[in-house]
């Protein structure tokens, strides 16, 4: 930055605190707004890990535009040791280090799916003095995963070490928590020989969470957990961002639940059951908040994870997943050639426009969150506004050496929102102080 950009960045904040007092603001830092959850395989079934000719343009554009993690699922490991490996090994460790490489040599990161709580039954390792019986278990598609206790000392003695092996083998940028933490039982009384410490019921989990934090931190990497109650983060940092959005339906709902929760979040809006009519609202329920949806991508799914030869499976009426995944097998089947399914969390019949549509926004958000920028989140009353927005209309300010703003109406009518700053519409180029929004309409705006 030149002498110029701090005097204009120095010069925005002074003008914000002029207009909004001291109403908070989040300080954006080390923040990783592009990222994606991408479909690596088709485990159970054999599948190469090494990256292909797909891959390679794949992974290429997503580096060329703007994104800067790659999250990769379960099927990275071996966890229902069908292929010659483990729940903490690769059944293809020289193709998953190659797939590693490459999406190094393009300048992201990559994260890895790990659990500290869900681990099979069936595997040989498994002891029953991990496990709550009456925390139950997640029974589903080819797995039967216990909830592992954080209160277990031979459980943590045997999950950290293998987590830092995770780590240290591949050379991943730190690690996905999907937690398989039945929190809702944690006032229970604990089994003998587990330890609950002080001073609240989620004071276990809390604790081998700041454990795997630092372990992770130690190598300079990234955590993201899944299921993480708010209790975990009162006292300490437990991870860098939060992944949110699983079976939820509503996306009003899904950001009413996660708007104070401890940032960043990573919102996956779950389209394998939400009812989404217009991929715009997508953005329009998350960007208002420092969120980012997380992009579902990757080699297109088959459905062969739901039809593995000498996989014992659920009945489809009591299993939505295997239901699913076989509803997604007959449409490839009977049209190989798309629109397809990405992964877990994805529509199917899939959305051909919707990748474009996040670049797209991408390309709009990215500056707005550089880092060391500040964030002032629907912002009350201010004499920017005449004192008070529209209802259902919320501002949103990114501040830096620019000064951006979000608008977003969520009414179902038209708004008109009256500044006494000139802003320029980041996509027309109008420069105006009186902006009209239609309903349920995002505004992209920097100041003149």
């Amino acid at each position: 930055m030149t002498s110029e950009d701090h005097r204009q960045r120095l010069q925005n904040f002074a003008d914000m605190h002029a207009m909004l007092g001291d109403m908070p603001w989040q300080a954006v830092r080390d923040y990783i707004p592009g990222q994606v959850v991408y479909n690596l395989s088709e485990y159970p079934v054999a599948t190469p890990l090494g990256p292909n000719e797909y891959d390679a343009e794949l992974l290429g554009m997503f580096a060329g535009e703007g994104v800067g993690l790659i999250q990769i699922h379960e099927d990275w490991n071996d966890s229902q040791r069908v292929l010659g490996a483990d729940k903490f090994s690769s059944p293809d460790p020289e193709g998953l280090q190659r797939f590693v490489d490459l999406v190094h040599s393009l300048g992201m990161k990559i994260i890895p799916y790990i659990s500290t709580g869900y681990f099979d039954v069936k595997d040989p390792d498994f002891r029953d003095s991990w496990h709550d019986p009456q925390r139950g278990r997640l029974i589903e598609l080819y797995f039967d995963y216990a909830h592992c206790s954080p209160s277990s000392p031979e459980w943590r003695a045997y999950l950290l070490p293998r987590l830092e092996q995770v780590l240290d083998q591949y050379g991943f940028d730190g690690l996905y928590n999907d937690m398989g933490y039945a929190r809702h039982l944690d006032g229970q009384p604990v089994l003998e020989g587990q330890v609950r410490p002080a001073p609240h019921t989620h004071a276990a989990m809390e604790d081998l969470l700041s454990i795997v934090y630092e372990m992770v931190k130690h190598r300079g990497g990234i955590v993201k957990c899944h299921g993480c109650p708010p209790e975990c983060t009162e006292r300490m940092r437990v991870y860098d961002y939060l992944w949110v959005g699983e079976a939820v339906k509503s996306l009003e709902k899904l950001r009413d639940d996660s708007r104070n929760l401890q940032p960043y979040l990573s919102p996956c809006p779950d389209m394998s059951r939400a009812e989404v009519v217009d991929e715009h609202e997508l953005y329009l329920y998350t960007i208002p908040y420092l969120q980012f949806p997380l992009r579902v991508d990757g080699r297109p799914v088959t459905g062969e994870r739901a039809v593995a030869p000498g996989v014992v499976y659920p009945p489809e009426e009591k299993c939505f997943w295997t239901r699913h995944m076989r509803a997604i097998r007959k449409l490839y089947l009977e049209h190989p050639e798309g629109p397809y399914n990405y992964g877990w969390w994805d529509s199917s019949p899939g959305r051909p426009q919707a990748r474009d549509l996040w670049f797209d926004y991408l390309r709009l958000y990215r500056p707005m969150v550089e880092n060391q920028s500040r964030a002032w989140v629907e912002v009350g009353p201010t004499p920017l506004f005449k004192w008070r927005l529209p209802e259902k209309v919320t501002a949103t300010f990114y501040v830096n050496t620019e000064t951006y703003l979000v608008l977003a109406n969520f009414g179902d009518q038209a708004a008109v929102v009256d500044s006494l700053w000139e802003w320029e519409n980041r996509r027309t180029g109008e420069k105006t102080s009186k902006i009209t929004l239609q309903s349920h309409q995002l505004a992209f705006l920097k100041r003149v």
